[in-house]
């Protein structure tokens, strides 16, 4: 899956997703993904529901349409451009103020007869406490068969809407045993219907029971790499055999990373080529591809927010994702070897197919203000099938690779080899 992020508050009315959509296909983009679009709370929060049938009204536009007819025709629009359409799943906890706090207090937690607000502790030890949501009791509830039907149900409306896939909010917050069941009846109808997790911030434990309960995707880390610690492939060994995973530049919950960067163009390249090529999936948010500066918010953005481009990546975009596409290593969760050399500013890792013998060598710079030599004294002795290796590199491709191998990487540059030459642009 490559997926693009359409921030609903940022991209305004349904009939106004169209070009959005366009400019996604065109970048190689297969998969949108849409931020919750129902009914909300007081707060105004889009992961703050109220009505899990309902829609939020700030994205109907004008005309005779309904706001059911105009999600539809939006999610039409999209699948006549070759791109399946994919929203949230937020049924973790609900708005404070749904009626379903009302109708069924035996879905939730309760402290002293109100129902409990979720809540998360930072870094720093500080506890946030989200008031304006009320938790699902999903392990103790006394009608947990009901809890999972409502919700069953839930899914069987937004696909009906014209969704294909879901990202399940916080999904390690919720027991293995009830997205099985959840799954599983769901499939029964939509065989291929597609649940992917979000697991960021959990422990190991927790990422291997979820990602075992029948998911097709969890979210990595990878934003938040060095390059150097081992505690990413580490990571990513822990469940690449069970299911695929999403790696991202940045996303709605992140500093946009232009900001972040101080607008360095090499270091935006960098990451998401790196995020695109690591795992089997990657999801990048609109407005990363014209370096946007501010910050996603899921109560304030509006499509006044929408930024002049600073720069423009679609380009390079397209590359990427024509590489991924075209590669079995890179749309593959395979085996990843971090090698080492001389310089430490590169980085070299060694990735294989999850099936058949393809391998190939991602050699990044990891400095995204200097540029770093490269030399290697035997290049095929990297890979361990017989050679030759093909240049897929964004950047100046070599028609031929010598061994000794001599190079200077650019800013944040990347060498991309593999071992399959039918994959070549």
């Amino acid at each position: 899956m490559i997926i693009y992020n359409l921030f609903p508050l940022l991209a305004g009315p349904f009939p106004d997703w169209t070009p959005h959509f366009k400019r996604a296909a065109a970048m190689g983009f297969d998969w949108i993904f849409v931020n919750p679009v129902q009914a909300l709370g007081a707060s105004g929060s889009l992961y703050s529901i109220s009505d899990y049938f309902g829609i939020n009204q700030v994205f109907v536009g004008p005309g005779s349409l309904s706001s059911s007819k105009q999600l539809r025709a939006a999610c039409t629009s999209a699948e006549k451009l070759g791109l399946k359409m994919m929203t949230d799943l937020v049924i973790n906890h609900c708005a404070i103020d749904s009626p379903l706090v009302k109708q069924h207090p035996q879905w939730f937690v309760m402290k002293r007869g109100k129902p409990a607000n979720p809540f998360c502790v930072e870094p720093d030890g500080s506890k946030v406490i989200w008031r304006d949501l009320a938790q699902f009791d999903h392990r103790k509830s006394a009608d947990k068969e009901g809890m999972l039907a409502y919700f069953v149900s839930v899914v069987e409306h937004l696909t009906d809407l014209g969704f294909r896939g879901f990202r399940c909010d916080a999904a390690y917050q919720l027991p293995a045993e009830f997205w099985q069941n959840l799954i599983g009846r769901c499939r029964a109808k939509h065989p291929d219907i597609v649940f992917v997790a979000e697991t960021l911030g959990c422990s190991p434990k927790q990422t291997k029971s979820t990602a075992a309960a029948g998911f097709d995707a969890i979210y990595n880390s990878a934003k938040w790499w060095d390059f150097t610690s081992p505690w990413l492939l580490t990571q990513y060994a822990l469940t690449r055999s069970m299911l695929g995973s999403i790696s991202f530049p940045e996303s709605h919950d992140t500093e946009r990373l232009f900001s972040e960067t101080d607008g360095n163009l090499d270091a935006m390249r960098q990451r998401y080529l790196f995020a695109a090529l690591f795992s089997s999936h990657v999801m990048m948010p609109m407005g990363f591809e014209y370096g946007f500066r501010k910050r996603l918010h899921v109560v304030n953005t509006r499509p006044t927010d929408w930024e002049e481009p600073n720069i423009d990546l679609t380009d390079f975009i397209t590359q990427i994702n024509g590489i991924k596409k075209r590669s079995a290593v890179f749309s593959s969760e395979g085996p990843i070897e971090q090698l080492t050399h001389p310089n430490e500013a590169i980085l070299i890792l060694r990735k294989k197919a999850a099936k058949g013998s393809e391998q190939a060598l991602l050699i990044l710079n990891k400095d995204p203000h200097n540029n770093q030599h490269l030399h290697l004294d035997d290049l095929y002795a990297l890979i361990d099938v017989p050679p030759p290796l093909h240049d897929l590199s964004p950047d100046w491709p070599m028609d031929y690779l010598p061994t000794p191998f001599e190079f200077d990487l650019g800013p944040g540059v990347a060498r991309v080899l593999t071992t399959d030459g039918d994959k070549r642009p």
